[in-house]
């Protein structure tokens, strides 16, 4: 058995999942994984399904019924993994921009701390082959979160991140309302609000090789706003026995 669980939402990711699954599977570290898939057009699923067969112990998917937003793919993940007792979780991408060699410095510093975000800013700027557009708006998108909510985080909107399960059981999921990229600084701002201590551990994020990205304006737009609002909404700790 592992205390340490790793989530990875998919929708289109034929490309990558057989890799990345095999990749995490064959670190010297022993994780568990979790796939919620969001009824992939291209069977990412039957990936994952025949990769169970080799890897009954510790690979684990739930299928949705349709794409349904990252966020409450993260939501229903983090739920599973509260119920079946996990007490680290971690979240990362399928196509490698999230490389898996930083999962044990990333559970290592949850370890030390309560929550540990994979950080493309915090020593400079460490991405690869993204075009200088993107760049721009990713580390613009950091900085604007970071002046409005005065949280002392450099990355906030990334998606390389570990939580302890004590934060995700005082966390209230189901009052978690961004359900595109927003929900990363959602949930970061969550955890601090209720005085979390959250580690940022640096990474170099890679742009992906294969497969489609899902960013989109309406999830720039969504984002931009929703930390407006998350200004002025109070933050309660949520009793651990009532995230079911």
């Amino acid at each position: 058995m592992s205390n340490k669980l790793v989530i990875i939402p998919t929708y289109n990711e034929k490309e990558n999942i057989e890799k990345i699954i095999r990749t995490i599977f064959s670190l010297e570290e022993y994780y568990h994984l979790l796939i919620v898939d969001d009824n992939s057009p291209d069977k990412t699923a039957n990936i994952i399904k025949d990769l169970q067969k080799e890897f009954s112990e510790r690979l684990f998917i739930i299928e949705r019924s349709g794409k349904l937003g990252l966020g409450t793919a993260y939501i229903t993940a983090f739920k599973w993994a509260i119920e079946h007792k996990y007490d680290y979780i971690s979240e990362m991408d399928a196509d490698f921009s999230h490389d898996p060699k930083y999962l044990k410095s990333l559970f290592k510093a949850c370890a030390d701390n309560d929550v540990a975000i994979g950080s493309r800013y915090c020593q400079g700027i460490a991405v690869t082959n993204w075009p200088l557009r993107r760049v721009v708006i990713s580390y613009g998108a950091s900085f604007y979160v970071r002046n409005i909510l005065h949280m002392r985080i450099f990355d906030s909107t990334a998606g390389f991140v570990c939580y302890k399960r004590e934060v995700l059981e005082s966390i209230d999921l189901d009052s978690i309302q961004m359900k595109g990229y927003g929900f990363q600084i959602e949930m970061k701002y969550n955890a601090y609000k209720l005085h979390y201590k959250i580690k940022e551990v640096p990474i170099v994020f890679v742009n992906r090789k294969e497969g489609t990205s899902k960013m989109n304006s309406s999830i720039f737009g969504e984002a931009f706003w929703g930390v407006i609002k998350l200004k002025f909404r109070k933050i309660k700790k949520r009793n651990a026995n009532t995230n079911k």
